[in-house]
């Protein structure tokens, strides 16, 4: 047992008791230790639910944090360890291929994880090793004279039969999440791939679970089921069509990744035609304009965007986004006021994983040089919190509270929350407990 003593809850002072499991006692009156229960001072610092962040990619973090950032300029690879193995990069560009790889690292196999997550770029030792020349895969960029030039788009199946990775150890980032309040992710991977189900229910990993994954296992959460339409290659209406008519028979709702104007407008035919399903989720819905976030909000789906892109890349999005479509550029406030739920999360690796920072970005709606983007569209970091608070399984159900009954995942801050929404920032998390589920 645990008890945190004049703690902020719901503007309150009081003291809370819980276990291993669940909330046991919320009062404001005093709490007597009971044998050796551990006893915690809040003083008045705000005392949370555990945060979710509703769309991450758990292996490919992992993966990164032990991956060479090229972001800065190809060169670094030259900084890769000695060895025969592949090298895997990431942060790379769009004008990035075979060629510029080899006049780098000529000798090893190289594989370059685009910035989105959408391309892969290999260098000509790598397109030798996994067959590129003679696959037919539609995904494969090839010159005039039909050589790939190094560039792979939304082919990380295909590159996963022919590069043999090892699953990642996933307790140290589970242990990063943590240190930002994080209790629960949902993991947005279309496919696992074999032994992806046992680092998921590791016990190392103490973040609960969500998969939108086609092949998700039993023993974690089983999400809607993720979709993705390429912007290279879009589907076309009754393939789409199909692909959720099929997840219907399988009794799940869509989670459906929709970056582009075109993408979203695909999606939303489809529903018009066959309706949409409590659950039903866009991801990411970058560009909308506001008929489709009318026609979202008819529909009853959810958004599932990522502000922290506004900080990221906000400067590219400035310079590279044709003028009209700016004001439908990562919409928030214009997507509650219509009645859509929209939830925040990070699309780690490819955005910046901590929570206070994506409150920030929502609220600020500035870039990294300090310039603002569609500013129309900034919430509060208050309302970003709640979208946070939501449910993993449930996203328009009401944030999760602090109250007796409830699993203990919770998280104590230094300082009372409208103090900590002011300056949003990890170093306010006191401390994070997890429930145990399993």
């Amino acid at each position: 047992m645990t008890v945190i003593r004049d703690a902020e809850v719901e503007g309150r002072r009081v003291n809370v008791r819980f276990d291993r499991q669940l909330v046991r006692q919320v009062s404001p009156h005093a709490m007597a230790p009971l044998g050796n229960e551990e006893v915690i001072e809040a003083g008045g610092g705000a005392l949370l639910p555990g945060l979710h962040d509703h769309h991450i990619h758990l292996l490919a973090t992992a993966r990164a944090r032990t991956s060479i950032d090229v972001s800065g300029g190809i060169d670094a690879l030259s900084g890769a360890p000695a060895g025969t193995g592949w090298i895997r990069a990431v942060g790379g560009s769009d004008d990035l291929d075979a060629a510029a790889i080899d006049r780098v690292a000529p000798d090893r196999a190289v594989r370059v994880q685009h910035s989105s997550g959408a391309m892969w770029t290999l260098n000509t030792v790598a397109l030798i090793a996994v067959g590129a020349a003679d696959s037919n895969e539609p995904g494969i960029e090839r010159d005039g004279r039909g050589r790939p030039t190094g560039r792979l788009f939304r082919l990380d199946d295909w590159l996963r039969t022919r590069v043999k990775d090892e699953m990642p150890d996933l307790g140290p980032l589970g242990r990063e999440l943590s240190s930002y309040g994080i209790t629960g992710v949902t993991d947005a991977t279309p496919r696992i791939g074999p032994g992806g189900e046992h680092v998921f229910a590791a016990p190392t990993l103490p973040q609960r679970v969500q998969l939108l994954a086609e092949d998700a296992p039993a023993q974690c959460i089983v999400g809607p089921r993720k979709i993705v339409i390429a912007d290279h290659d879009l589907p076309d209406y009754d393939q789409l069509r199909e692909e959720i008519a099929d997840a219907r028979v399988l009794g799940r709702a869509v989670a459906v990744h929709c970056v582009s104007r075109a993408a979203l407008l695909l999606v939303l035919a489809v529903f018009d035609e066959i309706g949409a399903v409590r659950g039903d989720r866009i991801e990411h819905a970058a560009v909308a304009d506001a008929d489709a976030v009318g026609r979202l909000a008819r529909h009853g789906v959810a958004v599932v965007t990522q502000p922290g892109f506004i900080f990221e890349r906000g400067d590219r999005y400035l310079g590279e986004v044709p003028a009209d479509e700016l004001a439908d550029l990562y919409r928030y406030e214009s997507l509650q006021a219509a009645g859509v739920t929209v939830v925040p999360s990070s699309d780690a690796p490819y955005g910046p994983v901590d929570p206070w920072t994506v409150m920030r970005a929502a609220r600020d709606r500035r870039s990294a040089s300090g310039a603002r983007v569609n500013m129309k569209e900034w919430v509060s970091a208050k309302m970003v919190l709640s979208g946070y608070l939501r449910p993993l399984e449930a996203l328009s159900a009401p944030p999760r509270r602090v109250r007796a009954g409830v699993p203990s995942d919770l998280v104590l801050l230094h300082l009372p929350l409208a103090d900590a929404l002011d300056d949003p920032r990890a170093e306010l998390v006191a401390r994070t407990w997890h429930a145990t589920y399993r």
